[in-house]
């Protein structure tokens, strides 16, 4: 039988690739770069903008007052609002049917109603209540029914002064911004597998100190991001405490000295400013939150990352 040789195979040939053409693509670009470069000229060459007149207005002393309470006013209602919104969420995850369908009644009415109207109707509260009383009070109907009279109160607050200025933006701002972490709480704890608290409970651990040590520590993943976004909102709705109104607000003084200048564009323009620059120090030390709080759950392979001190096994 007579073989018959192969011939040789040569080298195989180079692929010549030819990139895809996205003619759409430099179309936009050509026209995005158009208008960035009509509106920088626009904005420099209007004078209307008045640059030299809101600059030495923007940093007067009054502003720089405004931009405080606004950053405490911020800092106080997140404050208030994570502390309400988790015990609304704890009660909203509850077997207990009074206390679940009070939370949802709770996040029902302050996500429905405007932050702006909420504000006006706790600033106007004083017409209902002329006074609050702090303890017991015997001089009711009840109290006399069973032959008890007199009072037990041991503080006694004028309305007119709680429901004005500061703490009344502080109660609006804070009651509705626990509605709305309610519900990012209680999608954060749902997010955590009920197994967990099913293990916890079995080594004898309380509902309560599941919660604190196994639930919230997982559930802060879920719970971060969209808690700083909300930070975020807090921040821009303090403009919102001119209907309280909040007089010492970074947005009431600016509009102030707009109104008493008759150059109110170029000092909204300084709100602008102050605003963009306060949300972009929130939103780099949300960004470095997501980081700490994400770890281990946004590895490239798709894989969580396992704990220190235990190896995984391929």
């Amino acid at each position: 039988m007579t073989t018959v040789e192969a011939p040789p195979r040569g080298k195989p040939d180079a692929i010549k690739a030819v990139p895809a053409r996205h003619p759409g693509r430099w179309v936009a670009t050509v026209v995005v770069v158009v208008l960035l470069l009509m509106f920088v000229h626009s904005v420099l060459t209007n004078d209307a903008f008045q640059w030299r007149f809101m600059f030495d207005n923007m940093f007067t002393a009054p502003v720089l007052q405004g931009a405080r309470t606004t950053i405490i006013m911020t800092i106080l209602s997140m404050l208030f609002g994570v502390m309400i919104g988790i015990s609304i969420a704890i009660m909203r995850l509850s077997p207990n049917r009074l206390l679940s369908w009070t939370a949802w009644i709770y996040t029902w009415f302050f996500r429905a109603i405007p932050r702006y109207v909420l504000l006006f109707l706790v600033g106007n509260l004083a017409i209902l209540y002329h006074q609050v009383d702090f303890g017991v009070p015997f001089d009711t109907v009840i109290g006399r029914a069973i032959g008890i009279n007199g009072t037990a109160r041991f503080l006694s607050l004028d309305s007119n002064t709680i429901f004005a200025g500061f703490i009344a933006g502080l109660i609006g701002l804070s009651v509705s911004e626990g509605a709305y972490m309610a519900e990012i709480v209680r999608a954060g704890i749902k997010s955590v597998s009920g197994g967990q608290s099913e293990a916890a409970a079995a080594l004898g651990m309380s509902r309560g100190l599941t919660m604190r040590r196994i639930v919230l520590p997982q559930a802060l993943r879920v719970i971060v991001p969209p808690t700083g976004n909300e930070a975020i909102a807090m921040l821009k709705d303090t403009s919102l405490l001119i209907a309280v109104p909040v007089t010492t607000e970074l947005f009431f003084q600016l509009h102030a000295i707009g109104s008493r200048t008759f150059q109110v564009f170029p000092l909204l323009v300084a709100a602008c400013l102050w605003y963009l620059a306060m949300s972009s120090v929130l939103m780099i030390g949300q960004y470095f939150l997501e980081k700490r709080f994400g770890r281990g759950f946004d590895e490239p392979s798709g894989k969580a990352r396992a704990p220190a001190g235990v190896e995984s096994v391929a």
